[in-house]
């Protein structure tokens, strides 16, 4: 064996053989950095999915990711990335989508589409049309807005809590108590000016490192 794993299969011919089976649905495919990624006509999807999976063997989706342009139009991608087990190759299907129009899900396809599209909807707001539970997977409850969004604010005023009375997270103006917040911000190697508890005995050690005693000055 020349090698400790299987090699991946070579793009050769790849992009052809997915043009040929694809026809209009696909809009363009692009190798670039040893990668091969077919753009997919949104609409059909599901149709270019089911052909990528029985035509050209592409078994898994493995994950799926979202893309946020601001300045195109429209805004987003979602990125799919699939692996053909029995030819040792991957493959990426990127489809151009808004916060508006919804994407068709492919859980029909491949099941574990589910969890994954719920991940890019919380993350970006992309919409699955299909998808029988597109609620949030990774963000509290309430939660507003996309945080993968690059226009989503960092920083926030507000804080949040699970309570016991409304049975539920709840968010509150942020409250920081000042009683035992005292910081002297001083040096961990110059000592603190104060004497911690049980040190009032203590000799004080004289400056820089203690020279180590010689092998017969060691007491046995």
């Amino acid at each position: 064996m020349s090698a400790p794993y299987p090699k991946y299969a070579s793009n050769e011919g790849v992009i052809d053989r997915a043009a040929a089976l694809l026809g209009d649905r696909l809009v363009h495919a692009r190798e670039e950095v040893g990668e091969i990624a077919l753009h997919i006509r949104p609409e059909a999807l599901v149709e270019a999915m089911t052909i990528l999976r029985d035509g050209l063997a592409y078994q898994q989706l493995m994950e799926i990711a979202g893309v946020d342009w601001p300045d195109r139009d429209p805004r987003f991608e979602v990125v799919y990335c699939l692996l053909s087990v029995t030819r040792n190759h991957r493959l990426r299907v990127h489809v151009a989508a808004d916060d508006v129009t919804p994407v068709p899900s492919v859980t029909s396809i491949w099941p574990v589409a589910g969890w994954l599209e719920r991940e890019v909807y919380d993350m970006y707001g992309v919409l699955f049309a299909g998808n029988a539970d597109l609620r949030r997977i990774l963000t509290d409850y309430g939660f507003k807005g996309h945080p993968q969004r690059k226009d989503f604010p960092l920083t926030g005023f507000v804080e949040l809590r699970y309570s016991e009375e409304h049975k539920r997270v709840v968010y509150e103006p942020v409250k920081l108590a000042q009683d035992f917040r005292s910081f002297d911000f001083m040096s961990p190697w110059e000592g603190a000016e104060y004497v911690l508890p049980g040190d009032e005995k203590a000799e004080p050690e004289a400056k820089g490192a203690p020279t180590p005693l010689k092998a017969d000055e060691v007491k046995k």
